[in-house]
């Protein structure tokens, strides 16, 4: 079981340091422990705003800077996985930067030039963090929800969802379908369809077992036939919103949209769902893997998901624990208890206090059900029951 910082996309996370230039875990990598040689590169890059140009440029030369660094690590469970992540530290990991050129160009974007120096060792020190949260939480399951319209009309399978599915289940993510909401919360999620009621449909995702929740909506409207260079094509006008959550809280984490754009496809009819989908596509995703879109929406859930993730290791996972009938100078007890027991895998505990209901938010590297077991030993045995527990949440009564 992960801990879980649930999203209608949503994830959490803890880790346990590994200081710069140590061993990465056994297992970690088929060659030997890289030396602390800097590499120095220099890349250009674009963003939607000057400070976003500048992430892009640190996520390029840290991808050209360690690149064989990182290919070492190819034959690891979870590569691709840890791959991305390391690259969505980038800003964090490649501090020795300065930027060269700066330019606004059209639309409003930004193109920079950095010259920044990678450091290897630092690049092994953050793949043993990355590891070693893997090792203890496991990876992070993401439920995507898109309501796809052609013409007015809902469409069964949304392939803006599908394409989303497949970049994740690419980079190793876990997907949590959406059908795995079972028959008998049908008409909830038909009463939770609006997407004013995300926090129930977050609830719902939660109950299927995803941490994250990507909401969306994707619509494509005929918008005419033109003749190409001899080629018939059909044009549509596509629009695209999606918004992550912590399925557990409800939170947002990230929103991304694309105003109305016009695509064209190649097709002898003007209202045509293949062309139309075909339009979506290319609206939503960039042609080339590779490619410096900076409209390119997909990429951006993606990046915006692999850096609440990022964010999560450096922080640690969030567990959250509730005890009913206890009184306030047992919740104090029980807070010191509690940072004591899990010793240096938690990072911080907040606590409230309400009526006799104690709330304790605990960043730990560690997942709930770890953290519940030690709640089942000494001194916690004689404090208090374990009644529930589900994702990242625990519920106990107070003896």
């Amino acid at each position: 079981m992960i801990t879980r910082i649930t999203m209608l996309l949503f994830i959490s996370v803890g880790c346990v340091a590994q200081q710069p230039g140590s061993t990465p875990p056994a297992g970690a990598a088929s060659t030997a422990a890289p030396s602390d040689e800097p590499k120095a590169v220099r890349v250009t890059a674009e963003g939607l705003s000057r400070d976003d140009a500048v992430k892009q440029a640190l996520r390029k030369a840290l991808e050209e800077g360690a690149e064989l660094q990182i290919a070492a690590f190819s034959s690891v469970e979870n590569y691709m996985l840890m791959r991305q992540t390391i690259y969505s530290r980038a800003a964090g990991l490649v501090s020795d930067y300065r930027v060269l050129e700066e330019k606004e160009i059209a639309g409003g974007s930004w193109r920079v030039t950095v010259e920044a120096v990678v450091r290897p060792s630092v690049v092994a020190a953050a793949w043993g963090e990355v590891q070693n949260v893997l090792d203890q939480i496991g990876r992070p399951k993401i439920m995507v929800w898109i309501d796809e319209k052609i013409d007015g009309r809902v469409q069964e399978d949304s392939v803006v969802q599908t394409r989303l599915q497949q970049l994740f289940v690419k980079s190793g993510f876990d997907m949590v379908d959406r059908t795995a909401i079972d028959e008998i919360r049908r008409r909830e999620v038909a009463d939770a369809r609006d997407e004013k009621n995300h926090a129930k449909l977050a609830a719902l995702a939660k109950n299927a077992g995803a941490h994250l929740l990507i909401r969306g909506s994707a619509n494509a409207d005929a918008a005419g036939r033109e003749d190409l260079y001899g080629i018939l094509a059909a044009f549509y006008n596509c629009d695209v919103q999606a918004r992550v959550y912590y399925t557990d809280t409800g939170r947002l984490l990230a929103s991304e949209s694309i105003p109305a754009v016009r695509r064209g496809v190649r097709s002898q009819k003007e209202h045509s769902p293949q062309a139309a989908r075909a339009a979506l596509i290319a609206a939503t995703f960039p042609e080339r893997e590779n490619d410096i879109q900076t409209t390119a929406l997909g990429m951006r859930l993606f990046n915006a998901v692999m850096e609440q993730w990022s964010t999560q290791i450096t922080a640690g996972g969030e567990i959250l624990l509730e005890v009913e009938g206890v009184e306030f100078k047992n919740y104090l007890k029980l807070k010191s208890a509690l940072a004591e027991a899990g010793g240096e895998r938690v990072k911080s505990i907040d606590g409230d206090f309400t009526k006799g209901i104690a709330t304790y938010r605990i960043r730990a590297a560690m997942t709930a059900e770890t953290f519940a077991e030690l709640l089942v030993g000494r001194p916690f045995a004689e404090m208090l029951e374990v009644v529930d527990l589900k994702n990242n949440r625990i519920q106990a009564k107070a003896k």
